[in-house]
């Protein structure tokens, strides 16, 4: 294992501690809690937005604190949910009169850590909601959940209550563009290599230089078969044949297409993807209305990529039209 780190217990508080010092004037650092949050948060006129889970998928979600956005995340180690005292104080410290909603992806660790975080945060007299992500397709039941996981499109659940929380929206109101979002949000993964966590230092599993994981999480936790590594168009072919059935998506509907590459895979390759389902959802007659390239829910190292699509309305494009600030940027 070849990677840039000191302790790999430090991993994670370190890596916090970059991205707070490269944005001094947007977000603050609690090192006792992992959490990352707005410099200007709580807002008492806004609905707070919390999200954590295990660190090593990032942007996801320390990085895209901001306007607009979370108002906090607070991550556990890498894979791990955060401990629930994490999320209860983080709670407590971006508590608003509006209320606060926790935005989980569907894994036991995570919903455990949170579901006793809202009861405790409740009984403090703090108005709490969580609505939990589940948008893969790929397996009902995995390694570290029950039902479907969440995955990389939580970035559409996040951005849409996010813009309706910073514009004025009620709590009941921000968790029902959530719902509404998720409900309409598919994805599938496929791993080409393994992951390495700094704490393990070899790869999560044994993938064959010849093979693909076909529907893997963002853990490395099984997918829904092996198979020989084949051509792009076929893998996009098998993504779509996943995800387009699901709702179903069909002639006529205009979406969001996310390709979202899993932490090792290089960009020319994620818009390589990226084209060919954007000309095979033409060719079904579903029109690409809004375009994501890029990391968006990694997996350390994982090569791989994952397809992501939003059926479009008027509500939920506008949402995803709001403007929003954070910390990841290219420029």
């Amino acid at each position: 294992m070849k990677k840039f780190v000191n302790d790999p217990k430090q991993f994670v508080p370190q890596m916090l501690r970059g991205i707070a010092l490269a944005n001094p004037d947007t977000l603050r650092y609690v090192p006792e809690y992992n959490l990352i949050m707005r410099a200007d948060a709580p807002r008492q006129d806004k609905v707070s937005i919390i999200q954590g889970s295990g660190s090593g998928h990032e942007p996801a979600h320390v990085m895209t604190v901001g306007k607009g956005m979370l108002d906090g995340a607070c991550p556990g180690d890498v894979f791990a949910a955060p401990p629930m005292d994490y999320v209860y104080e983080s709670v407590k410290l971006l508590a608003s009169d509006k209320g606060v909603l926790l935005l989980v992806n569907n894994y036991t660790g995570d919903k455990m850590a949170f579901e006793m975080a809202q009861e405790m945060s409740s009984a403090d007299g703090i108005k709490v909601q969580t609505l939990f992500i589940n948008d893969d397709v790929a397996v009902e039941d995995s390694t570290w959940t029950v039902g479907r996981r969440g995955v990389a499109g939580n970035f559409f659940v996040m951005k849409a209550v996010g813009a309706a929380a910073e514009a004025g929206a009620d709590l009941d109101e921000v968790v029902r563009i959530g719902e509404k979002v998720n409900s309409v949000t598919r994805t599938i993964g496929i791993a080409l290599t393994a992951c390495t966590p700094p704490a393990k230092g070899s790869p999560l599993f044994d993938l064959g230089a010849d093979e693909i994981e076909v529907g893997v999480g963002i853990h490395g936790e099984p997918g829904r078969r092996r198979a020989k590594l084949v051509s792009a168009d076929e893998i996009v072919d098998e993504m779509l044949d996943a995800v387009v059935p699901d709702l179903p998506y069909t002639s006529g509907d205009s979406v969001a297409l996310m390709i979202n590459g899993l932490g090792g895979t290089p960009i020319s390759e994620l818009y390589l993807l990226f084209g060919i389902a954007h000309e095979k959802l033409a060719a079904r007659g579903i029109a690409v209305r809004r375009s994501y390239v890029g990391e968006y829910c990694t997996s350390l190292d994982m090569a791989g990529a994952s397809l992501t699509l939003v059926r479009l309305d008027p509500e939920i494009d506008a949402l995803l039209d709001a403007p929003a600030e954070i910390a990841y940027r290219v420029f």
